[in-house]
């Protein structure tokens, strides 16, 4: 099975399970300037965004609630829970 596959079922699995306004545990994996991706499960990252220069630092642990999903694009936004 090639990556691609891999992520798309890691994704079609995640979205299945999880609605908007649930709360997850995560790791962020890379820090922007106006947010972070999160990792909330294996190949499953969303974005949290954050106040300019605010965003927590690659390795920190944290709970965050789905504040929307896309399916369509393969994406959903994160706010702290």
């Amino acid at each position: 099975m090639n990556s691609l596959s891999t992520a798309e079922s890691a994704w079609r699995g995640w979205v299945s399970e999880h609605a908007t306004g649930g709360v997850l545990d995560g790791v962020v994996v890379q820090q922007l300037p106006f947010g972070a991706f999160v990792e909330v499960a294996p190949g499953v990252q969303g974005l949290l965004v954050t106040d300019r220069g605010a965003a927590p630092e690659v390795g920190a642990r944290l709970s965050v609630r789905i504040q929307q999903i896309d399916v369509e694009k393969r994406r959903f936004s994160l706010v702290a829970a």
